[in-house]
């Protein structure tokens, strides 16, 4: 017995030790594993890559869309609204003249974004480069903002559309009888006020973001 161990002794001795186990992207770069299984490993959910970007981008592209989307709805309606008031003037032209404001109360949708980016621009802060880490309060400021924008956006750009679409058919009508003018005309006011309950929110939720 005591040869036999004297004689497995350095075949324990000589077992190579097991080495760690290379890197999921070392695996996959070499064969090992798949690209796809490596970046189902590497990607942890939605929330953690949302939680990644900056609170800043989201407070800039918030502002950014706020006053893109509205201006996007204003032209939008002038070309619905104007392109029927060209139409129609041909075989009335009197309705020329009154027939404008439905491209005034488009041209007002894109105001509606401009004030909106204006009034959310005041709450961005220029960052302290020694500070590094963000705060709870500066997320809640970027994703204030951001959905501030989205609302007043989509809000303005729904509008812009509907007051096209009521100004069209205002020019339309105007041209057949002008006793029809005045009473469509109250329904592209209220169409128009669509936009302003979107800023009044948009100012009303983006109030309270403060990266400081």
């Amino acid at each position: 017995d005591a040869g036999r161990l004297a004689h497995e002794e350095p075949k324990s001795a000589s077992k190579p030790r097991e080495s760690a186990p290379p890197p999921l992207l070392t695996m996959a770069a070499s064969g090992v594993i798949t690209s796809e299984i490596a970046a189902e490993e590497l990607f942890f959910g939605w929330g953690e890559l949302l939680n990644g970007i900056s609170p800043y981008a989201w407070a800039f592209i918030g502002t950014g869309l706020a006053i893109g989307l509205s201006v996007l709805g204003a032209a939008w309606g002038i070309f619905i609204t104007g392109s029927s008031l060209v139409g129609a003037a041909i075989k009335a032209p009197r309705i020329r003249s009154k027939n404008l404001i439905s491209v005034i109360f488009c041209e007002a949708v894109a105001i509606y974004g401009v004030i909106v980016a204006i009034i959310l621009q005041t709450h961005l802060d220029t960052p302290d480069p020694k500070v590094t880490e963000v705060t709870m309060t500066q997320k809640f400021a970027g994703y204030a903002i951001f959905w501030s924008g989205i609302t007043a956006g989509l809000g303005n750009l729904s509008c812009g559309v509907c007051v096209g679409i009521c100004g069209s058919g205002c020019a339309l009508a105007d041209a057949q009888d002008g006793n029809l003018f005045v009473k469509i005309l109250v329904i592209e006011i209220f169409a128009s006020a669509l936009g302003i309950f979107a800023i009044i929110v948009a100012i009303i939720m983006s109030t309270a973001a403060n990266f400081e």
